[in-house]
């Protein structure tokens, strides 16, 4: 857990997870906003982070349990550059839309029917944007298990996914943070409380 605390606490003392009110893309009301996109800008925690993730990968599934690493841009796709070069895997990403000019690909990189890939993203809420990119992965005949975010939001994203056979992993969850900054005395009761609220638990 020293991870998590160590995480939590530089994520909150960059400002990458703020407390308060705010509105997702989605429209949704939340009581915090994470935004790992900043993570890079900070390379010894971009790449404890991203050496954390290639250790929870091992553990969990091996390195050699997928040929290529799979991504959507932009949020996860930095992270799963990042970690391509560090396992020396394959790296394909899914568009959100093909683009209109050239070859109007959805699936851009080397990739082949019966192929197994492995998903990563930054941030995963109800899963959207990942489940879009899974049923596009199936419809290229592209085997897929296994995803691993960052931060869950614990909004529903891991029943998504499951349904569609894909297990969900993450690094850590939007509760562990609370808790671990709470544990510090870096945020309030009632900001624990507000977040608890919010994942209905």
């Amino acid at each position: 857990m020293e991870f998590v605390k160590q995480f939590a606490t530089f994520l909150h003392q960059k400002g990458i997870i703020k407390f308060g009110d705010f509105t997702l893309a989605s429209g949704k009301k939340s009581s915090y906003y994470v935004d790992l996109r900043l993570v890079p800008s900070y390379p010894h925690e971009f790449r404890m982070m991203v050496k954390h993730l290639q250790n929870q990968i091992a553990e969990k599934i091996g390195l050699d349990g997928f040929d290529s690493i799979v991504s959507v841009p932009t949020g996860g796709l930095i992270i799963a550059s990042a970690l391509a070069i560090e396992t020396v895997k394959p790296l394909i990403y899914v568009r959100g839309k093909p683009k209109n000019y050239g070859t109007s690909k959805l699936v851009e990189g080397q990739f082949h029917k019966g192929m197994k890939v492995l998903m990563i993203d930054d941030v995963a809420t109800t899963g959207g944007s990942v489940l879009n990119a899974i049923k596009l992965l199936k419809d290229e005949k592209i085997e897929i298990t296994d995803a691993f975010v960052i931060v869950n939001r614990m909004e529903g994203a891991d029943k998504a996914l499951n349904e569609e056979g894909v297990k969900m992993h993450s690094l850590l969850n939007v509760l562990d943070i609370t808790q671990a900054l709470f544990d510090q005395k870096l945020v309030s009761q009632e900001t624990l409380e507000k977040v608890k609220r919010q994942i209905g638990s």
